[in-house]
C-alpha cells in the first residue's frame, strides 16, 4: 500500500490511544482500514528519529499483524 500524504516521509507511525505503532510500508491492502481510521480520529503520531526504536523508546509497541493487536 502507498504512504498516505500525511506520513510522505514517516515509516513509523503510532496511535496514541493504544500505543501501537505501525510500520506504514509493511501494512497490507487488508490493513489499510486501520490507517483510515487512525487518519480521521486524527491520534496519530510520527516520530523523529523515524525509527522503531524510537518509537519502542516512547512506550510504542510493534502492530502484530491481527486488528485485535491494535486494540488491546
Amino acid at each position: 500500500m502507498d504512504r498516505p500524504k500525511q506520513f510522505a516521509d514517516n515509516q513509523y507511525v503510532g496511535d496514541k490511544r493504544t500505543q501501537v505503532v505501525y510500520d506504514v510500508d509493511a501494512l497490507s491492502g487488508d490493513d489499510e482500514a486501520l490507517l483510515t481510521e487512525l487518519l480521521q480520529a486524527e491520534t496519530y503520531i510520527c516520530f523523529g528519529p523515524d525509527t522503531l526504536a524510537e518509537a519502542r523508546n516512547r512506550g510504542y509497541r510493534p502492530y502484530s499483524g491481527s486488528p485485535a493487536a491494535a486494540t488491546s
